[in-house]
């Protein structure tokens, strides 16, 4: 089978505007192939490449170095073959005209798509119920809130019928139902057309889990695991974790949990209370050891959770690093 999506040691630099002129690397040799009616993901922090790899595949950006294709075409010297076939749907962005309604916005979409008009006014109305839009087509979109513009984009994205669409953080901003009916939406639109292949990025990891049929971890440019969500679980090394919130007076650090025989690794949230703490522990045993040590430290336990590995625990036994480099977390 023929990859819908192919990319050869892709890589992007940039080099900085101010007097330095750094070169920062947001690709880095990266190889992925797409198969044909795959919902993929690229899960990543913030900051990991992953919207430069989507402009790469959808032609808006070149690459540095290496090559893309997409159904098949080259994305730098065939991208007018690619984009009559592709749509792209962004989170965040203000799309279309805040002057038009909804309907005056995507009918405008789909005639510089070249849809003929009865084509084009059966997928607006069937788009809008599927999203609950309907009842807002003849309203401005300035007058609409974030959630139900992303909505707009969203049918924006699917109006013209794809065969390979990209969505880069569509639920980025959104309120939990928001984010929850583009989520159920997406899911629909994939069960009802088999043979169409979507690219999904998000640093969403429960969204990557939920929809996804394969994830591609990102870190820093570089693809550090490609799999199933279950197949990725399955690389971690057999362990016990737990979440345990804590409450301390002063300063604390977990260095002292992670030399308690047993215990493999511990990571510290700060939290307006005090902590929490993910302990990874050779068995469940070992957990009696740390409460102790938290006892004779003055830490005092909130609340105890066992833990199901996630694809956080991956990430962070891929690189050694937490998902969000703004959390302010310790190590042991």
């Amino acid at each position: 089978m023929e990859a819908t999506i192919r990319t050869e040691n892709l890589s992007r630099m940039y080099v900085t505007r101010d007097k330095a002129r750094r070169r920062i690397v947001a690709l880095n040799q990266v190889n992925l192939e797409v198969h044909p009616g795959e919902l993929f993901g690229v899960l990543g922090p913030n900051g990991a490449g992953k919207t430069t790899l989507i402009k790469i595949l959808t032609t808006l950006l070149t690459p540095s170095s290496g090559r893309a294709w997409v159904l098949g075409y080259d994305v730098e010297r065939q991208y007018r073959r690619i984009r009559p076939f592709i749509n792209m749907v962004s989170g965040g962005e203000t799309s279309g005209y805040g002057l038009l309604t909804v309907y005056e916005n995507l009918w405008m979409f789909a005639q510089f798509y070249g849809l003929p008009t009865d084509v084009a006014r059966r997928r607006i109305h069937a788009l809008a119920e599927q999203v609950g839009l309907v009842d807002r087509l003849n309203t401005k979109v300035s007058e609409l809130s974030t959630g139900l513009r992303q909505k707009v984009n969203v049918v924006r994205g699917f109006l013209t019928d794809p065969l390979v669409l990209f969505l880069d953080e569509p639920t980025l901003g959104l309120d939990v139902q928001a984010a929850r009916d583009v989520r159920a939406f997406v899911k629909e639109w994939m069960a009802e057309h088999p043979n169409r292949t979507l690219v999904l990025t998000t640093h969403y990891m429960l969204e990557a889990e939920e929809l996804c049929d394969r994830i591609a971890i990102i870190h820093r440019g570089r693809i550090v695991a490609c799999d199933t969500p279950a197949a990725l679980k399955q690389r971690l090394p057999q362990q016990a974790s737990f979440r345990i919130e804590i409450a301390f007076q002063g300063e604390f650090s977990p260095a002292y949990l992670g030399n308690l025989p047993g215990v493999r690794r511990v990571w510290m949230r700060k939290t307006p209370r005090g902590a929490h703490l993910d302990v990874y522990l050779e068995a469940d045993e070992v957990l009696v050891r740390v409460l102790e040590a938290l006892l004779q430290h003055q830490a005092r336990v909130l609340s105890l959770e066992k833990r199901t590995p996630t694809l956080e625990d991956v990430f962070l036994h891929l690189v050694g690093e937490t998902w969000d480099p703004d959390d302010q977390e310790q190590a042991a």
